[in-house]
């Protein structure tokens, strides 16, 4: 990493939003990064909308706001879109990671986005169904946002995944997170 790299998530409060961005922000300290991860929360509800933010760089962070101009924004409900300019102040050349059954065409169209843009999609929902039986995709958003952007290795994100998750979940929660970052990874669509 030569640049700050800045992440924008938006979600709904009880989507995992909150704890993917640390996820991110943990997996980056792995390679010796300098983190940040902080959530701007509304009304505290589950369903509200919600940000959170990641940012990383191999130099000191000198800046403690809110994300205004993201190079990679993930949309963990696509609901949102509707209502919520997500790539607002995003850069041109930045990265949209979209958790959603739409394609990468009908997702850059319903996004509005330009043709700079990269669109990644991918079910993040569907796979955490499948697999941890729970409507929480952030683990399988993380597992895309490895494919479609480099910024974290997978297997580094797997690795956090089982320190951070250890703490709290059966092996089996744990596993069965293991196999969302997985398929995520391998689903990934751009």
């Amino acid at each position: 990493m030569s640049q700050l790299i800045e992440i924008r998530w938006h979600a709904r409060a009880g989507q995992g939003a909150v704890t993917a961005a640390k996820l991110v922000a943990d997996t980056a300290l792995m390679d010796d990064a300098y983190i940040q991860a902080m959530p701007e929360y509304g009304p505290e509800r589950t369903g509200a909308p919600l940000k959170a933010y990641t940012r990383i760089c191999n130099e000191p962070i000198e800046v403690h706001n809110n994300i205004t101009n993201p190079g990679v924004v993930i949309v963990l409900d696509d609901t949102l879109i509707r209502s919520i300019d997500v790539l607002e102040g995003m850069l041109a050349d930045g990265t949209v990671i979209l958790n959603t059954e739409m394609d990468v065409d009908e997702a850059r169209t319903a996004l509005h986005a330009p043709a700079s843009m990269k669109i990644a999609v991918v079910d993040a929902t569907g796979i955490a169904m499948d697999t941890i039986k729970k409507d929480m995709p952030n683990t399988p958003i993380v597992g895309a946002l490895a494919k479609a952007t480099g910024i974290v290795p997978v297997e580094n994100v797997k690795e956090r995944l089982k320190i951070t998750f250890g703490k709290k979940f059966s092996q089996q929660m744990i596993d069965a997170n293991l196999e969302s970052v997985d398929r995520a990874y391998k689903e990934v669509q751009m």
